[in-house]
């Protein structure tokens, strides 16, 4: 692993409290340590899933395993850009992203489980190399995004607790991991 400053997490003010949700549920004191050691819970979660039971739905109308795999990997992609834009020091307002539009968009489910999961560790691997890039005074930077104030160590964070929700949820209303 590269030496990279640590990003501890953030306080309140860093971020909209809606994602205070997530945030809470990371451990440790690092997001860097937690985002290298959750991808591969996740990806151990997953491993056993073939074709059909990536295209379940706990319920009529929600997403399927595999359109869950495919919003984390979005998201996630969303959040670094934010991370990396406000890092550079550009104070430009960036606008939210509607996951309902983009799930159905990305056909998911048309795509084979294997490719999903491969792209969700590359995902990672990139959100690790940029994150492990930045200096304290990177990790400082705020700026704006979906009408509120972030800051960049807050984007780390908040990524590793949104993956941490949605595994949750692959868990317990999914069955996954049993």
């Amino acid at each position: 692993m590269i030496a990279a400053n640590p990003i501890t997490r953030p306080a309140e003010g860093e971020y909209n409290p809606y994602y205070g949700r997530y945030i809470s549920q990371v451990p440790g004191d690092d997001a860097l340590d937690a985002l290298d050691a959750q991808i591969g819970e996740t990806l151990a979660l997953l491993a056993p899933l073939d074709e059909a039971r990536a295209l379940h739905r706990y319920a009529p109308g929600k997403w399927s395993v595999k359109e869950t795999i495919g919003h984390v990997a979005d998201a996630e992609r969303v959040f670094a850009y934010r991370a990396l834009r406000f890092a550079r020091a550009d104070a430009t307002p960036l606008p939210g992203f509607d996951e309902n539009v983009y799930v159905p968009a990305g056909r998911f489910d048309a795509r084979p489980i294997d490719a999903l999961r491969d792209e969700l560790a590359r995902v990672r691997a990139a959100t690790l190399a940029l994150f492990r890039s930045f200096d304290p005074a990177a990790l400082a930077r705020r700026g704006e995004a979906s009408g509120n104030p972030v800051s960049v160590r807050a984007l780390a964070w908040i990524i590793a607790g949104h993956e941490r929700h949605h595994a949750a949820l692959l868990r317990e209303r999914y069955g996954l991991g049993r």
